[in-house]
């Protein structure tokens, strides 16, 4: 259970991140500031692991921080390119 407030709170602290970070004006809530930061963590997360490899038993990977915070720029910019605003 702690494990899915971690991922709220750390999705909406990389949200916040990301949409400080794109220019322009986004229409975002709450919600959805922190569903992107989550979905940016996920497609972040997953390019991050391509590339390093985490150590073996490691619960933080720097790498995979700063790609969540990429991946929610990425899915930010389709998100303002496809909702028509």
């Amino acid at each position: 259970m702690l494990h899915f407030i971690w991922y709220i709170i750390v999705g909406f602290i990389v949200g916040l991140i990301g949409r400080a970070i794109m220019p322009g004006a986004q229409a975002l809530g709450f919600i959805m500031t922190t569903l992107i930061g989550i979905g940016g963590s996920i497609v972040g997360g997953l390019i991050g692991r391509l590339f390093s490899k985490p150590e073996p038993g490691a619960t933080f990977h720097p790498a995979g921080f700063i790609m969540s915070i990429i991946g929610a720029i990425i899915l930010l910019f389709v998100w303002v390119k496809l909702v028509p605003g």
